[in-house]
């Protein structure tokens, strides 16, 4: 069950429109690494997990993706506060205009739909953990690189928080991963000797490049 509450998850707000940056924003509404993208691939991957908290977990984490959804398509919106009129506009913001009305759209920042292909379910609790994390520090980066895009000071502070709370998912999930790195894809299939080689395959091969044998356990399976 889900329940909409008014209030955003935290206040947005913009100093002024500026319909070019709301173009650009649109990656992070539906984008391959945007709040759609994580909330999608939280709540699926939810689905079949048996550990009570970790489900948990991802879904509290899902459902938050959704409201910083709601807070980057208020923040479009306000960025595009003016009035239709594709004669007036850039390129890049025709397509807000003509099919969209201004409305925020389920579009990256090149006009593309948003595709469910972004979403990663393996039904492998290790490799999707290590694959949320990883979308999680993607979304830092589109964040970053947003963030150094624009001098608005209030769009800025939108983004800082959602940066922040990225880092929060990261070390969420990260804390998560420690508690099951010894199941499932980790520990149904082993290394052998094959894992200890490095195949040097640069020439010349960087001055004192050393990279000793590691400690590996024999492959283990269940019967």
């Amino acid at each position: 069950m889900f329940k909409h509450e008014k209030q955003l998850f935290h206040p947005v707000a913009v100093e002024g429109p500026n319909p070019q940056y709301a173009v650009l924003l649109q990656e992070q509404l539906g984008g391959g690494n945007g709040e759609l993208k994580a909330a999608m691939q939280y709540m699926s991957q939810s689905f079949r997990i048996k550990d009570p908290e970790i489900k948990d977990l991802f879904m509290d984490i899902a459902a938050e993706e959704l409201s910083h959804m709601e807070m980057v398509a208020q923040t479009i919106n306000l960025l595009n506060g003016h009035d239709v009129n594709a004669e007036a506009v850039d390129a890049g913001e025709i397509q807000s205009h003509v099919i969209l009305g201004l409305n925020p759209g389920l579009i990256n920042a090149s006009g593309y739909s948003w595709t469910g292909d972004y979403v990663t379910v393996t039904g492998d609790l290790c490799a999707d953990l290590l694959s949320n994390i990883a979308s999680e520090q993607r979304a830092k980066v589109v964040y970053e690189y947003l963030y150094r895009q624009i001098d608005d000071k209030k769009v800025k502070e939108t983004i800082d928080f959602l940066l922040n709370r990225e880092e929060a998912h990261n070390a969420m999930f990260r804390e998560a991963f420690n508690k099951v790195q010894d199941t499932g894809s980790n520990r149904d299939f082993g290394t052998t000797e094959a894992a200890r080689l490095y195949f040097d395959m640069s020439t010349p091969s960087p001055a004192g490049t050393d990279f000793p044998n590691v400690d590996v356990k024999p492959p283990s399976f269940n019967m």
